[in-house]
C-alpha cells in the first residue's frame, strides 16, 4: 500500500514545476552514477574490442580525416563512423584518456535511462487521467523502479562502460521506438493535421533517431525497428492507417539527410573495399554465417538474458504474462496509449527473435531489448501498487516468481564461495586466481546475495510485495559497489597493466625507426597506448623470418618485440641475443638486434 506521507510529498512537489523537474534528473543521475560512471576511467582499456575503437577515433583525429576509419595505419570498415565521431569530440575535450573513451557511452546510457523514467511517468499519468483519478506517488515509484533497473543490470552497465559503438546503437533504438509510440499517440488524440507535409515532432524524432542508429552500426538500426513496428502494427491491426500517417516517404528523407552522407563519402573514397567488408562480412555474414567463431546454441540468448538483466530478469515472465498478449481482439479495441504494454512485449519479441535467428550470436546483440525488460518489470510492479489489498493471485505466477527470486539470488550467494575454484589457468593472467582469493571478494559477494535471500524470505511471508523490488535494486548495487568495482581493478592489474607499463617503456626505449612487433597475440591496446604502428606476427617462425627478412629491407638495426617469454626460444632467440626492456606481468619486451 502506498504510504500517505509520501503520497502527500508527492503531491506538493507537482504542484511546484522547479522540483517536479529536478527530482527526476538527480534519481536519474543518481541511478545512473552508480550503475555507469562510477570509476568509469580508472581502469585501462580492455582488450580485445575496446581499443580498436579508441585508436580509430584517435587516428581520425590526428589524421583530421574524419570519413575513413584506420587503424593501426588500415582501414576499419567494421562499423560506421558516428561512434569514432563522438571519441574523437571527447578526446579534443578530455584529451586522449580512457574517460574519454567511454564517455560517449555513458552519456548515452544516461539517456535512455531518463526517456524510459519519461514515459513510464506518462503512461501512468494516462492512466490516471483514463481512470478520473489521482496518484503521483504511483508515477514516481514505477518510472523511479524502471529507471532503477535498467541502470543498474549487467548488461547496460557493461556496456555503458566500453567505449564500444553497441551503446550508442541502443540509444538510438529504444529512443526512436519510444518517439514512435509518443507520436503512435498522439496521431490519436491530438488529431493532428491531415493535410500536413510533416509527421508529428515524435514521429520526426523517430526518423532522425532512426538515421543515428544507422550511422551507429548499419542496416540493423532500421531493419530491427521496423521489424518491432511492423510486427505490432500487424497485429493491432492498423497498419495501413499508421503508413498513411507517419508521412513514410518524407520519413525516409529525413533517414536519408542524417545517415546518407557519410556512406555516400567512404564509399566515393573507398569503393569496393567498403561495400565488401561493411555491407558483405559485417552485416550479411554475420547473419548468415558465423563470424570470427562467435557461434552459439539456439538457447544462448535466454542465457544472456537470465544474467544480463539479473536478477530482476525472473519477474520478465510474469510481466508478458500479465499483459496477454494473445488476447488480440481486446488490443485491437483499446486505445492507443493503452496499448503500450503490448508494444514492449512486441520490442522483445521482435529483437530476440531476430538474433536468435541469425548464426553470428554476441551477448550485445540483444542489448536494445534491454530498456523494454525494465519497462514491462516497472508496469508489473505499478499493477501491485494499484492494488490497496494486493491480490497477487490476480497476477500470473508472481507469487512463484518471488520464491524463484529468492532461489536464484541464494544460487548465486552459494556460488560466489566456490568462484575461485571455476577459473583456471590463464597465461595472461597467472595471479589473478591468487589474488581473488586473498580479496575475501566472493565472500563478501556470497553475504550480500545470502543476505538478499533472507530479506526477500521475510517480505514475501509478509506479503509485502512492492518491497522485493527495493531489495533486489539494494542487493545489486552491493555487489557492483563492493565486488564488482574492486574486482575489475584486480583484473586490471593482471591482464592490462602490465601491457601499459610495457607500452611506455617501448615508447621511451624505441629508437628512430625502429618497429614494434606483437608476437603470438593481438592486444590492440598496446597500439592505442603507444600511439604507434605494431605490427602483429603470429607464428614464431613468421616473427624470426620477418626480423631477417623484412627488417632488413628496411634498414633496421633492431626492433622492439613484445611477448610472452616462452615464444622466444620458439624465435630460435637465446637469452644472449636480445636485450630485455621491460618485464611485466606474463609479458615482456625486448630489443632484438638483426643481424646482417
Amino acid at each position: 500500500m502506498t504510504n500517505h506521507a509520501f503520497d502527500e510529498w508527492c503531491r506538493d512537489m507537482e504542484k511546484r514545476p522547479v522540483l517536479a523537474g529536478i527530482f527526476p534528473v538527480l534519481w536519474v543521475v543518481l541511478v545512473s552514477g552508480i550503475g555507469f560512471f562510477w570509476h568509469l576511467g580508472s581502469v585501462g582499456l580492455i582488450d580485445e574490442t575496446e581499443p580498436l575503437f579508441a585508436e580509430a577515433s584517435r587516428q581520425m583525429l590526428v589524421r583530421g580525416d574524419w570519413i575513413t576509419p584506420f587503424f593501426n595505419d588500415e582501414t576499419r570498415f567494421d562499423k560506421p563512423a558516428l561512434i569514432y565521431w563522438c571519441q574523437a569530440i571527447a578526446y579534443q575535450i578530455l584529451g586522449v584518456n580512457e574517460w574519454a573513451v567511454r564517455l560517449p557511452s555513458a552519456l548515452v546510457a544516461t539517456a535512455v535511462v531518463g526517456f524510459c523514467f519519461y514515459i513510464l511517468q506518462w503512461y501512468c499519468a494516462k492512466q490516471d487521467n483514463l481512470a478520473g483519478v489521482s496518484h503521483p506517488s504511483r508515477r514516481w515509484m514505477v518510472a523511479g523502479l524502471g529507471a532503477a533497473l535498467i541502470a543498474l543490470s549487467p548488461e547496460m552497465i557493461v556496456w555503458a562502460r566500453a567505449g564500444v559503438s553497441d551503446m550508442l546503437l541502443t540509444f538510438c533504438m529504444v529512443s526512436a521506438l519510444l518517439c514512435f509510440f509518443l507520436g503512435y499517440v498522439a496521431e490519436e488524440e491530438e488529431k493532428t493535421e491531415k493535410n500536413s507535409l510533416l509527421p508529428n515532432r515524435w514521429y520526426t524524432a523517430f526518423y532522425i533517431l532512426i538515421g543515428g542508429a544507422i550511422l551507429s552500426k548499419g542496416p540493423v538500426g532500421i531493419v530491427l525497428p521496423g521489424l518491432v513496428i511492423g510486427g505490432f502494427l500487424l497485429y493491432v491491426g492498423n497498419f495501413w492507417q499508421v503508413l498513411r500517417e507517419i508521412k513514410l516517404f518524407i520519413g525516409l528523407f529525413m533517414i536519408a539527410i542524417v545517415s546518407l552522407p557519410w556512406y555516400v563519402l567512404v564509399i566515393w573514397r573507398n569503393g569496393w573495399n567498403f561495400i565488401n567488408a561493411f555491407f558483405g562480412y559485417h552485416n550479411v555474414e554475420r547473419f548468415t554465417a558465423v563470424v570470427n567463431r562467435h557461434s552459439a546454441p539456439w538457447y544462448f540468448y535466454f542465457v544472456v538474458l537470465l544474467l544480463g538483466f539479473a536478477p530482476y530478469s525472473v519477474y520478465l515472465p510474469s510481466a508478458i504474462i500479465k499483459v496477454k498478449f494473445w488476447q488480440r481482439k481486446y488490443w485491437m479495441s483499446q486505445s492507443r496509449f493503452q496499448q503500450f504494454g503490448l508494444f514492449n512485449v512486441a520490442w522483445v519479441f521482435g529483437i530476440f527473435g531476430f538474433f536468435t535467428i541469425a548464426v553470428t550470436k554476441l551477448p550485445s546483440y540483444i542489448l536494445p531489448l534491454m530498456p523494454a525488460v525494465g519497462i514491462l518489470i516497472a508496469l508489473l510492479f505499478a499493477d501491485l501498487i494499484n492494488r490497496d489489498t494486493i491480490r497477487v493471485s490476480t497476477i500470473p505466477g508472481f507469487r512463484i516468481t518471488a520464491w524463484v527470486n529468492i532461489l536464484f539470488v541464494t544460487i548465486i550467494g552459494v556460488t560466489s564461495f566456490y568462484v575461485p575454484g571455476l577459473f583456471g589457468q590463464d597465461s595472461s593472467a597467472p595471479n589473478f586466481k591468487q589474488l581473488l582469493q586473498q580479496s575475501n571478494l566472493t565472500e563478501v559477494c556470497g553475504i550480500i546475495w545470502l543476505a538478499s535471500a533472507i530479506f526477500l524470505s521475510i517480505l514475501l511471508i509478509r506479503k509485502y510485495w512492492v518491497g522485493l523490488f527495493g531489495v533486489n535494486l539494494v542487493a545489486f548495487s552491493l555487489f557492483l559497489l563492493f565486488v564488482l568495482t574492486p574486482a575489475q581493478y584486480i583484473m586490471d592489474s593482471e591482464r592490462q597493466m602490465p601491457l601499459r607499463k610495457l607500452s611506455a617503456i617501448a615508447v621511451l626505449n624505441q629508437r628512430p625507426n625502429e618497429e614494434l612487433i606483437m608476437l603470438g597475440f593481438k592486444k590492440p591496446s598496446v597500439a592505442f597506448y603507444t600511439q604507434r604502428q605494431i605490427n602483429y606476427i603470429g607464428g614464431s617462425e613468421s616473427a624470426s623470418e620477418y626480423i631477417q627478412n623484412q627488417a632488413v629491407k628496411k634498414g633496421q638495426k633492431s626492433v622492439i618485440v613484445f611477448a610472452q617469454p616462452k615464444k622466444f626460444p620458439e624465435m630460435g632467440l637465446q637469452p644472449t641475443d636480445y636485450k630485455i626492456l621491460g618485464d611485466r606481468g606474463a609479458y615482456q619486451v625486448i630489443r632484438v638486434p638483426i643481424k646482417s
